[in-house]
């Protein structure tokens, strides 16, 4: 039997999400959602169950809030199997951009066939390694950045925030471009502290590490979201020019999350006109769409 907090619950109506108090610029995006369709196979026995959350659903969404680019990124739930993905960008064109998983010995020619598609990073899961030893779990990085690297794509970390701080030296000297999901994922709960946020903000400031405004709930589980915005702060008066702002939907498990709520989120974080800006256009522009 599926546990409890594995089911996923049913996609809120589009309708039903807070709009946003501030007027999105042309060309702002979503740069993480998810899709899924019983038409595609999924791993074997899947983290959750099967959730609601169909590529229509999602579109009503963007209308209703005004996004209108979007970077849709595999979720674990169909492994490496990137089929869906595809479709998807395949269906909706130059305003979509695709982060897929791969296996290690994916052949060149099929990540050239990803790139023609729309395929732009390459997402790494580290939860699903974290138990490897530091040295693995570099090897892994820089193989994964050796086949990203001659598609000028980046690498993005869906990483346990105790991976991250100890992964933090290695992204100090990472020449690569790459991305952290979920605000650095450095929850308090798991042992985290701000001597460790503090660095993550220096690695932020100095090499080629982006962070995702995305997941606060996750970040800050069991609290109000308000008790994100120090971090999103911090983040934003570090470097705003790093950031990107992702909806994480259907922000499993809990599809009835508000979208819109979260999207709002950044009108406290950064309510400069020009962060907003830098934040939802100009970085997302240079990570998926300059070429």
């Amino acid at each position: 039997m599926t546990p409890e907090f594995a089911r996923t619950l049913p996609m809120r109506r589009a309708e039903t999400n807070t709009r946003p108090r501030f007027v999105l610029p042309p060309r702002s995006c979503d740069t993480h959602f998810h899709v899924f369709d019983p038409g595609y196979p999924c791993v074997p026995e899947p983290l959750y169950t099967f959730p609601d959350a169909s590529l229509e659903k999602y579109l009503r969404l963007t209308e209703w809030l005004g996004i209108e680019r979007m970077v849709l990124v595999q979720p674990t739930y169909y492994g490496t199997d990137n089929t869906l993905l595809l479709d998807v960008l395949r269906n909706l064109g130059r305003c979509c951009r695709g982060v897929v998983r791969i296996d290690d010995d994916i052949a060149d020619s099929e990540l050239d066939r990803y790139h023609e598609a729309g395929v732009r990073a390459i997402r790494l899961d580290l939860f699903a390694r974290a138990s490897w030893p530091l040295d693995d779990l570099v090897a892994y990085i820089q193989k994964m950045a050796a086949r990203a690297r001659p598609r000028g794509w980046h690498l993005q970390f869906y990483t346990p925030g105790a991976t991250v701080r100890d992964l933090l030296g290695f992204f100090g000297d990472l020449e690569d471009t790459f991305v952290i999901d979920h605000m650095g994922y450095m929850k308090e709960s798991d042992g985290l502290t701000s001597a460790d946020f503090e660095r993550l903000l220096k690695i932020l400031d100095g090499g080629a590490c982006h962070i995702k405004l995305s997941g606060p709930y996750r970040v800050v589980a069991g609290k109000p979201l308000s008790a994100a915005e120090p971090i999103g702060r911090a983040l934003v008066e570090a470097r705003p020019d790093r950031l990107i702002w992702g909806s994480d939907w259907p922000h499993l498990p809990d599809g009835q999350r508000d979208t819109g709520e979260l999207l709002n989120l950044l009108a406290d974080w950064a309510p400069p006109e020009g962060d907003l800006h830098q934040i939802l256009v100009r970085t997302p522009e240079k990570l998926f769409y300059a070429s």
